[in-house]
């Protein structure tokens, strides 16, 4: 626990108040050493970044070895360069007890569904809204699309911040999620339909950084090994959020309608604090910048630097880097652009749900809205089914064949392959068996089964991105994510259009068709992924 609050937001603040008196690390003990084996000297630099690679579990490709070469580190005079004191340092994340690595997991996770919960928990307020500002289901429907906008374009500003060591992972979740909570304390308040969504997509802009960057702590905490079982909670936040929505909306709105914001007000404020104060930095980079910073107040010694220090990166060589490059990669490289696109898809497609179950069960079945509501859970019952299969499929199946056999990138992208195939089923059952004269039951099922096979589609990408462009993890699931939200916003104006026009089954039926183009997609990028990532001067070989 006091490693926690020491390395928290909340500890740096009381070490910063009580001038290292308090929350004090083993540099500052008295008695401590630093012994010849704990740092190494300019020459050992580019062998202390590669084993720090190693460390991680990621592959590197020969141009980011060129940074801390050894004519660089003794040309600008750095004498130590701190590392990790030895394979076992308690400090290293990698190294954490496994109760510290599930806490931040599941705050990670947590802080996500909140986010994406956010997202979805105003949509029973729809007939209320219209009725008091005088507008249309299209017009209302902003709300939800306008969030989802800023919780999309957010990352691409936050998360790239968060690769730079000065920075880290921690000050933009704190600052943000502050903000978010902010926003969420006055829009109740607010009686004016501009305003409100206005205030929406702040909400969401707001609540974004660990959407993306997320996903970078997880894989910071664990070896590349362990880092799939870490994300299937972080997507099964996710996943579940924009879910639970409705569900706990549903049953408020008939009280009052602002109570959905009051809702994100309850779940939100209270996390805040466990943010703060509980939630440790992780970022490997940012910690031995730290212990640097320590060293050289402690020792008086000018010389001890971080790996991090020794790049002289200014400010636009940072900017390029963290955000300019990660973008260029999302469109120049086939591999990630079609990662993004079939995302983006799939997702926009869960999205098109809330449009499409109102219209779709309270026609064929006479369903209240909160009834209709429940229905949402079909989601969360097929999230938890694809996290079950996925995590068996891991364990018995993936890790005991490849313990005998070098894994390639592409191999963790197998279970997408029968996962984009059920899930193109599951949306033509939905489609084809929606109406009066077959129970409710079956569509639902089919709703279900695409829930399940989605999550694991998500999953297999977020494992595969981080092994085969290590350098720009957090980045490019910002830009991930940029598709994702933009093309389920999109979704979220037309598809109510579509629906009503063309009907729920031929509605559902094109978005299946185009899930079929996905399935051609996902065979080829698993058989010739590793062609495209040859020809790619992005990705890790």
């Amino acid at each position: 626990m006091a490693s926690l609050v020491r390395d928290s937001t909340l500890g740096n603040i009381i070490r910063m108040v009580t001038r290292n008196r308090f929350l004090i690390y083993p540099e500052e003990l008295d008695g401590f050493e630093l012994r010849p084996e704990q740092f190494q000297t300019s020459g050992d630099a580019e062998k202390t970044k590669l084993q720090a690679d190693l460390e991680k579990g990621i592959l590197v490709s020969p141009e980011d070895d060129q940074g801390l070469s050894e004519s660089d580190a003794s040309n600008d005079g750095y004498d130590i360069i701190v590392g990790w004191y030895g394979s076992d340092d308690p400090e290293n994340p990698l190294n954490w007890s496994s109760v510290k690595k599930t806490w931040v997991t599941l705050l990670i996770s947590v802080y996500s569904f909140i986010v994406y919960c956010g997202s979805s928990v105003f949509v029973p307020s729809y007939e209320f809204m219209m009725f008091r500002y005088g507008v249309s289901e299209e017009v209302v429907s902003l709300t939800l699309a306008v969030y989802v906008v800023g919780y999309a374009t957010g990352p691409m500003g936050f998360s790239p911040l968060s690769e730079i060591a000065i920075i880290g992972r921690n000050p933009p979740y704190v600052f943000s999620f502050l903000l978010f909570v902010i926003v969420s304390i006055i829009l109740p308040f607010i009686d004016n339909f501009p305003a409100i969504v206005i205030l929406r997509f702040f909400q969401g802009f707001f609540g974004s950084p660990c959407l993306a960057s997320g996903g970078a702590s997880i894989q910071d905490i664990f070896s590349w090994s362990a880092a799939p079982y870490g994300f299937i909670y972080w997507v099964g936040g996710f996943y579940c959020g924009p879910a639970v929505g409705p569900l706990l909306a549903a049953y408020a709105v008939a009280t009052n309608w602002r109570w959905p914001l009051w809702e994100i007000l309850i779940m939100s404020a209270p996390f805040l604090f466990i943010l703060i104060s509980l939630l440790p930095e992780t970022s490997h980079a940012t910690i031995l910048l730290h212990r640097a910073q320590r060293l050289r107040r402690i020792t008086g010694n000018s010389g001890i630097y971080a790996p991090s220090e020794m790049k002289n990166l200014n400010f636009k060589t940072i900017l390029i880097d963290a955000l300019i490059k990660p973008t260029e990669i999302a469109i120049k490289d086939p591999a990630v652009a079609y990662i993004c696109v079939y995302t983006s898809m799939v997702y926009a497609i869960y999205y098109s749900f809330f449009e499409a179950f109102p219209i779709a069960y309270s026609e064929a079945y006479n369903m209240s809205q909160q009834a209709i509501s429940l229905l949402f859970l079909a989601i969360i019952i097929g999230c938890v089914i694809g996290a079950c299969l996925y995590g068996s499929y891991l364990k018995y199946s993936w890790f005991p064949y490849y313990r005998s056999h070098p894994p390639t990138q592409e191999s963790r992208l197998i279970a997408a392959i029968p996962a984009s195939i059920t899930l193109t089923i599951g949306l033509f059952l939905f489609a084809w068996t929606v109406r009066s004269s077959i129970n409710w039951v079956v569509p639902t099922i089919g709703i279900v089964l695409y829930a399940g096979s989605s999550f694991v589609v998500f999953q297999t990408v977020i494992c595969y991105i981080p092994l085969s462009y290590p350098t720009y993890v957090a980045s490019l699931f910002a830009a991930s994510d940029f598709t994702r939200g933009i093309t389920a916003a999109g979704f979220v104006m037309f598809s109510r259009y579509m629906f009503v026009h063309l009907g729920i089954g031929k509605g559902v039926t094109v978005l299946a068709g185009l899930s079929v183009l996905g399935i051609i997609g996902m065979v080829f990028l698993c058989h010739y992924g590793a062609n495209l990532r040859a020809r790619s001067k992005f990705a890790a070989s």
